[in-house]
């Protein structure tokens, strides 16, 4: 084996050769998931939970350039646009609480299908749930080096109802999810890229230029840019991205490091701070602003958005360099600001992060209560409902396996442990910050890829090793094939309070345990 052949093995790891089977499985499952979700996906046709607002923002967005505020005279405004006329708005903007990214993203749908289609108004977050089963599946292989990992992975996706809830509604939070996940797919490939560089270029150099220097600049890393704009349109759907931002450009420093360490570097970690750190901030942070700006340009083109003016109406003596746009676009902010942190409503569907894993509290989306003779019911009373609520399998196998990926990162320094609890890092522990607000277990969809990714962990450690005998790995295959048959029949069970469906009221309070638990 010639040096850089050593270094490529020891910084990458085993690579899967089966690349026919590595698309296929998960491309499968992307299929299957995607016909599920949009099955029907039209019904309801009627404004679900925060549709109420996303859906009517997207309108006005395609209409305006900017969110208008609806007047208050206008009674009963979601009964008035779910029955064809959606230009409900007044003349002034409205002060909305999330960046416009989310809006335009449902937008889109609205604009191809027609504002009064409830298919369009949910068919762009449609298309992101559906693309994000492949996406899983191929950074599972990836990381995990087996294409059946990754198929597992993808199956996993496909049958959680969180992620298929939320593929199948117009609201924000699996947008964040999808712009995360596309961000953490990016630097995947460029530390894999990176780390193929860093072979090749240290094959060449003596022990003693390892030993006496920073090692090689790895270049432009053109992934890293393609993280950035990524997660600048994550923090433009909600500003919850932010803490992606920070939980992967740390991650992808460290993972430099690493890898510096792993060459023999002598001064790793001034090398990742020099020659990995510094740029990898600048380009990151560089372009996640730049894009994030560039969202609001339908604020900055328009008269109508909230706040658009005060920059011209309040003059600044201190800062008259800084434009009047930029300084109303500021103001903004601070106003919204001001809104999140004192948002402290007594919501019934309000929860603590604590019980988000295990499923403690889920979201209602929809619900009504058909009696004998109404939309098909056949008893006395029935009931139709969507609830947001995961496939229990994964999330108190993905809650143990939290455990067991800080073990494995801790005392085994494995990659993809820390990987994933970077994930987990930037879309869940920020939320522990604020318990105090008005927030609800619906949001785990942001970090859902990373609960997927720890069970997909914990399941390949059940597989075991290629080089296990080979009834140990039968025993595993028994074990997760085991596994994968009550994931599905779980989601089979929950199906009808996913979709809508008409059931008597005795099932739907059958699936509606949870609440005994708070």
């Amino acid at each position: 084996m010639t040096r850089i052949e050593l270094l490529r093995s020891r910084l990458l790891g085993f690579r899967p050769t089966d690349n026919l089977w590595g698309w296929l499985g998960p491309l499968f499952f992307a299929v299957v998931g995607g016909v599920l979700r949009f099955w029907s996906l039209g019904r309801p046709h009627q404004l679900v939970f925060d549709e109420t607002y996303y859906v009517k923002q997207g309108v006005s967005m395609l209409d305006y350039g900017v969110e208008l505020r609806v007047p208050d005279s206008i009674k009963k405004p979601d009964e008035l646009f779910t029955r064809g006329t959606p230009d409900v708005f007044g003349t002034v903007g409205d002060l909305v609480v999330h960046p416009p990214v989310g809006k335009w993203v449902i937008a889109i749908g609205e604009h191809l299908f027609g504002q009064t289609s409830s298919f369009g108004w949910r068919f762009s977050v449609c298309v992101l749930g559906t693309l994000s089963i492949l996406m899983i599946g191929r950074a599972a292989r990836r990381m995990f080096g087996s294409s059946l990992l990754g198929t597992i992975a993808a199956f996993l996706v496909a049958f959680e109802g969180h992620h298929f809830v939320q593929s199948r509604t117009g609201l924000l939070d699996l947008i964040v999810m999808f712009w995360a996940l596309a961000a953490f797919c990016a630097l995947l490939i460029d530390r894999d890229r990176s780390r193929a560089l860093l072979a090749e270029r240290t094959a060449g150099l003596s022990k003693h230029a390892l030993a006496s220097g920073l090692g090689p600049w790895l270049g432009a890393r053109p992934w890293r840019w393609v993280a950035g704009i990524c997660l600048g349109l994550c923090a433009g759907t909600k500003w919850s991205g932010l803490f992606f931002l920070m939980a992967f450009g740390l991650m992808t420093v460290f993972w430099d490091m690493g890898a510096r360490r792993a060459v023999g570097v002598r001064h790793w970690f001034t090398g990742m701070v020099v020659r990995d750190g510094l740029w990898a901030a600048l380009v990151i942070c560089s372009t996640a602003v730049l894009t994030y700006l560039a969202s609001w340009v339908g604020w900055f083109k328009s008269d109508l958005g909230y706040d658009r003016q005060w920059g011209e109406i309040h003059p600044s003596r201190d800062t008259p360099w800084v434009p009047d746009a930029l300084r109303s676009l500021w103001h903004y902010h601070q106003e919204v600001y001001q809104f999140h942190v004192n948002l402290h409503d007594n919501h019934p569907y309000k929860t603590n992060p604590w019980s988000w894993v295990i499923q403690g509290r889920p979201t209602s989306f929809f619900y009504e209560g058909p009696k004998r003779g109404e939309d098909g019911c056949v008893v006395a009373q029935c009931s139709k409902a969507i609830t947001s609520i995961g496939t229990v399998s994964i999330w108190w196998l993905g809650a143990a396996a939290i455990f067991v990926l800080a073990f494995y990162w801790l005392f085994k320094r494995d990659w993809r442990a820390g990987g994933i609890l970077a994930g987990l890092a930037g879309g869940y522990l920020p939320w522990f910050g604020l318990e105090e607000r008005t927030i609800y277990s619906f949001y785990t969809v942001a970090f859902e890829p990373w609960i997927i990714l720890a069970v997909v962990f914990v399941l390949g450690l059940a597989l075991g090793k290629r080089t296990d005998s080979w009834k140990r790995r039968e025993i595993g295959l028994y074990v997760v094939g085991a596994y994968c048959v009550l994931t599905l029949a779980i989601f089979a069970f929950f199906w009808p309070i996913y979709t809508a469906q008409v059931i008597p009221q005795s099932q739907w309070s059958l699936r509606m345990w949870f609440p005994s638990w708070v």
